[in-house]
């Protein structure tokens, strides 16, 4: 189980998250060339802030992400990041959604969908449970050492 765990240098974590977020109006508008724009523009900035893409699947009117989040970065940043970055590239690379009236200036609606991914909760809930016990027959097993 530990396998699934990440370190950084004062930290071991596991937070992974499903996020799910929709163009503007719901509009179908992510396929072609706009879907791979958003989906390498999701990958870079994944890369950069050294986020794990463990899973992705964009449909014509909406983004499906299972993420890997070290615990400095809020869900919320991710989600400004992810949003931002990829609206601003999308308006860039293709000026003409830019000039429908109903973009103004937004190409993402303003909310998201996050869960997160837990481990077994019943195994964690056992082990919470019985982890004085544990420890109690490991102080007892050390004291038959001492001197």
């Amino acid at each position: 189980m530990m396998s699934k765990y990440k370190k950084l240098s004062h930290v071991i974590y596991y937070h992974v998250y499903h996020i799910v977020w929709t163009p503007k109006y719901r509009f179908l508008i992510l396929e072609g060339i706009v879907k791979k724009a958003v989906e390498n523009k999701i990958r870079q900035i994944s890369e950069w802030n050294k986020l794990e893409i463990m899973e992705m699947n964009i449909q014509r009117d909406h983004v499906h992400v299972v993420l890997s989040v070290p615990p400095k970065i809020s869900i919320s940043q991710v989600m400004g990041y992810l949003k931002g970055k990829t609206a601003i590239h999308i308006f860039k690379s293709f000026p003409r959604l830019k000039k429908k009236a109903y973009w103004g200036d937004h190409f993402w609606a303003r909310g998201y969908c996050s869960s997160t991914v837990g481990l077994d909760e019943k195994k964690i809930r056992k082990y919470v449970k019985y982890q004085e016990d544990q420890e109690r027959l490991v102080e007892n097993n050390q004291q038959s050492f001492d001197f």
